[in-house]
C-alpha cells in the first residue's frame, strides 16, 4: 500500500464525524450488516423530520424487482421540506442556506434558512393557485438561479413531482420530457446567463410547447429583463404570482415511497429514461452520504459547482446539504469566465471549505496554468471532491497538490443518476487515497465485480461493476415503463443491479472505475447515448448511416467520434460538418458535439445487420492490434478501407 496518500491530519482534527479511521469505517460496516433494517430505521428517524416515523426498513429485494420496486421506510410519512427547512428555523434560522454567485464575479445573493423557508412557502402557494396538486408533474427548465432550488422545494412541499430539465437541452428534448411525464406546468425564466452569454430559455420553452394543449401554465422568472414571447392565459410572471403570496404554507404529508422527482438520463436506445426517486429513502441517503463523505461541519461553506439539471445538483446542491442544515453555494457561471481563475476567486471571496467539481473542469484548469490558482488565497479549503466521471491520476495530483496545496483531503466519488447519491468514495476524515481511485464502497453498499459470464471475481481483478443489495437512494422505476427499468438494470447480471460501468479492484480492495461498457458515453460528466447522437446525425439529408463511439479524450474524459456514410453523390466538407454539429445541438442540446468525424463507404456489419462497434472503437482509439476475426462480417473489406482512411494498418 505504498502508493496510498495519507489523510491530512487537519482533516481529522476535531472532526464531528463518527468515522475517523479505516478501523472505524470497518466497524460501521459491520454494525450495519448485523441488522441493516434496524440500523437504517434508526438512522432515517434521526436524520429526517417525520410526521409518522417509520418502523420498517427495506421491503422487497432485487430478486423481486420484476414484479414490484423495492421500498424503504414504507410505513413512514413526511413532508420532505420540513427536513430541509422547517426544522432548522429554531436553531439555524439566520444561517445562510443558499449563497448564490451569478455569472459575473461579485454578483451574489444570500438566503438564510428563514428567508428560504418563506420563499418556498410563497412559491408553493403560487403553484397551488395555478392548480398544481399532489402527484402532479411540473417541468423546471431553468438556469442556476436560487429560484430553481426554490421551485424544486415548492413542488416537494405540495407533494407534486418535479422534473428538472438541464437548461442546455434543446426544444425537442424538452418537449419529449414534457410529453413523457405528462406535465401540466412548466417553470422557466426569460433567459439564463452562462459564461457571459445569454441562453434563451423562454424562447426554447415556447418552441417546445408549440401546439401542446396539455401544459396549462408556464411560470416565468424575470432574470435578465429580456423581451420574451407571451401567450396570454398560459404564461404567468413569477414576480406577479409569487411575491404577493403568503409566506406560510402547510406542507403536504406524503408517503415515504411517493415519488419526489423524475430525472431523465440518456439510454442506449436513444429514448431518455425518466428515473423515479422517492421521498424518504432518497432524502435519507443524500443526507447520510453528504455528511459522511465530506466530513461535514456546522461552519462549512460548501460549494458544489454542478447544475441542478443533473442528479449532482439535486442531491448535493439542494436536498442533501439543506437536509443537513449546511450552507450550500449555487454557481451560475463557468470555470473559465472571465478567466481560468474564476473558481479560485469564488473560493477566496466566499471562504469555501468544501469544493466539489468535475474532472473535466480540473483538467481544463490545469492546462491553463498554476498561476490562476496561486494568485488566490485558498487557505479556507479543507476537502476537495470530484464527480461525474473517473479522474485520471495526473489531474488528481494537480488538484491535490496545486489547489489543495497538499493539505486537503480529495474525495473522488463514484455514483449515478440511478443510485441517487454516492456509492463508492473515500471518507474525507478516514480513507487514505490513491490518485484516480474511488477507493472503497460506502457503508451499506454491497459492490461486486463479475465477468461477462456472471462469474464473481474475488480479490484483484477487472470486470463489470454490480450492486447486489438495495440501498435507500436507489431509483425505484422508470416513469411509466417498469419493464424498461428491469431490462436496463437487472437483465444482464440478474438479479443484481448492473451499473453499466467497468471496474478494476486492486490488491488493497480499492476500486478503479474504467468507464462505460454499454452504449452510453460519459462526455465531460454528461451521459449521452450513442443512439441519441446517431439519431441526430441521420436527420441531415446528406447522411445515409451513422455510427458513434467514444474514445479517450485528454480534457473531456471521453470524446465522440462519428463514422458517417453519405448518400450517393454527397460530398464532405465544412458545410456538412457544420450541419452535423447543428443537428446534434438541435436534437440533443448544446453539450452534444462530435469531436472527430470520419466519412466511410460503409459500416462494419454482421450478416444480420448489426454494426460491430467494437471495431469502430478500436479505430477511434488508434489501437487495431486486436481487431479480432472480421471474416464473419457481411463485407470484411470495409474494415480495411476504414483503417486506411484513418491512417492505420493491421
Amino acid at each position: 500500500m505504498a502508493d496510498l496518500y495519507p489523510v491530512p491530519p487537519q482533516a481529522q482534527a476535531s472532526s464531528p464525524s463518527r468515522v475517523t479511521s479505516l478501523e472505524a469505517y470497518a466497524s460501521l460496516c459491520r454494525a450495519i450488516a448485523a441488522d441493516p433494517d434496524a440500523w437504517w430505521v434508526a438512522e432515517a428517524r434521526r436524520r429526517l423530520a417525520w410526521a409518522d416515523p417509520p418502523t420498517r426498513g427495506l421491503d422487497g429485494s432485487f430478486h423481486d424487482v420484476v414484479d414490484s420496486p423495492v421500498a424503504w421506510f414504507a410505513d413512514g410519512r413526511l413532508d420532505v421540506t420540513a427536513s430541509c427547512l422547517d426544522r432548522h428555523l429554531a436553531t439555524r434560522g439566520d444561517k445562510p442556506a443558499i449563497v448564490w454567485e451569478g455569472d459575473e464575479p461579485g454578483t451574489t445573493r444570500t438566503l438564510t434558512y428563514r428567508e428560504l423557508h418563506a420563499e418556498v412557502c410563497r412559491t408553493a402557494n403560487a403553484l397551488a393557485a395555478l392548480g398544481l396538486r399532489k402527484g402532479d408533474r411540473a417541468i423546471l427548465y431553468m438556469g442556476m438561479v436560487p429560484e430553481a432550488a426554490i421551485a424544486m422545494l415548492a413542488c416537494a412541499r405540495l407533494g407534486a413531482i418535479h422534473s428538472v430539465v438541464f437548461g442546455g437541452f434543446s426544444a425537442e428534448a424538452l418537449r419529449d420530457r414534457v410529453l413523457d411525464c405528462g406535465a401540466e406546468l412548466v417553470i422557466t425564466q426569460d433567459e439564463g446567463r452562462r459564461g457571459g452569454r445569454s441562453i434563451p430559455l423562454k424562447a426554447t420553452t415556447d418552441e417546445a410547447l408549440a401546439g401542446l394543449t396539455e401544459v396549462r401554465h408556464v411560470l416565468v422568472l424575470r432574470h435578465t429583463g429580456a423581451e420574451v414571447g407571451w401567450q396570454a392565459g398560459r404564461d404567468v410572471w413569477w414576480h406577479e404570482a409569487v411575491a404577493p403570496a403568503a409566506p406560510t404554507h402547510e406542507g403536504v404529508i406524503c408517503e415515504a415511497e411517493d415519488p419526489l422527482f423524475i430525472l431523465y438520463t440518456s439510454g442506449s436506445t436513444g429514448r431518455p429514461k425518466g428515473l423515479v426517486h422517492t421521498r424518504g429513502g432518497y432524502l435519507a441517503w443524500t443526507s447520510f452520504t453528504h455528511e459522511l463523505v465530506f466530513d461535514l461541519r456546522e461552519d462549512d461553506v460548501y460549494a458544489c459547482v454542478a447544475d441542478v439539471g443533473w442528479i449532482t445538483g439535486h442531491s448535493y446542491i439542494v436536498y442533501g446539504p439543506l437536509c443537513n442544515g449546511a450552507t450550500t453555494l449555487m454557481f451560475e457561471s463557468t470555470p473559465l469566465h472571465p478567466d481560468p481563475g474564476r473558481y479560485w476567486d469564488l473560493v477566496e471571496r466566499h471562504g469555501v471549505t468544501v469544493f466539489y467539481t468535475a474532472p473535466t473542469a480540473i483538467r481544463t484548469l490545469a492546462a491553463a496554468g498554476d498561476h490562476h490558482v496561486t494568485a488566490h488565497d485558498l487557505s479556507s479549503l479543507r476537502v476537495l471532491g470530484t464527480v461525474g466521471e473517473p479522474i485520471n491520476p495526473e489531474a488528481w495530483r494537480w488538484y491535490h497538490e496545486v489547489v489543495g496545496q497538499g493539505r486537503c483531503a480529495v474525495v473522488d466519488t463514484w455514483w449515478q443518476t440511478e443510485t441517487g447519491g454516492m456509492m463508492i468514495a473515500p471518507l474525507a476524515s478516514a480513507t487514505p487515497t490513491k490518485p484516480g481511485s474511488a477507493t472503497l464502497p460506502l457503508p451499506t453498499v454491497q459492490a461486486t465485480i463479475v465477468d461477462a459470464q456472471d462469474r464473481v471475481l474475488r480479490g484483484p481483478g477487472q470486470g463489470r461493476l454490480c450492486l447486489t443489495e438495495p440501498w435507500p437512494g436507489v431509483a425505484r422505476t422508470v416513469w411509466g415503463d417498469h419493464a424498461r427499468y428491469v431490462a436496463t438494470y437487472f437483465s444482464q447480471h440478474p438479479p443484481w443491479y448492473f451499473t453499466g460501468d467497468g471496474c478494476r479492484r486492486d490488491a488493497d480492495g480499492y476500486h478503479w472505475i474504467t468507464g462505460r461498457v454499454d452504449d452510453v458515453l460519459n462526455v465531460s460528466g454528461h451521459r449521452i447515448g450513442t443512439a441519441e447522437i446517431e439519431a441526430a446525425l441521420v436527420t441531415v439529408d446528406a447522411v445515409a448511416e451513422a455510427a458513434v463511439v467514444g474514445f479517450p479524450h485528454d480534457v473531456k474524459g471521453q470524446g465522440v467520434m462519428a463514422f458517417v456514410v453519405l448518400q450517393p453523390g454527397e460530398q464532405g466538407g465544412s458545410t456538412l460538418e457544420a450541419s452535423l454539429q447543428q443537428a446534434c445541438r438541435t436534437g440533443i442540446g448544446a453539450h452534444a458535439r462530435v469531436d472527430r468525424l470520419q466519412l466511410v463507404p460503409g459500416l462494419p456489419k454482421t450478416r444480420s445487420g448489426k454494426v460491430m462497434r467494437r471495431i469502430l472503437r478500436k479505430v477511434a482509439e488508434g489501437d487495431v492490434s486486436s481487431l479480432g476475426d472480421t471474416s464473419t462480417l457481411a463485407d470484411p473489406g470495409v474494415v480495411d478501407v476504414i483503417l486506411a482512411d484513418a491512417g492505420l494498418s493491421r
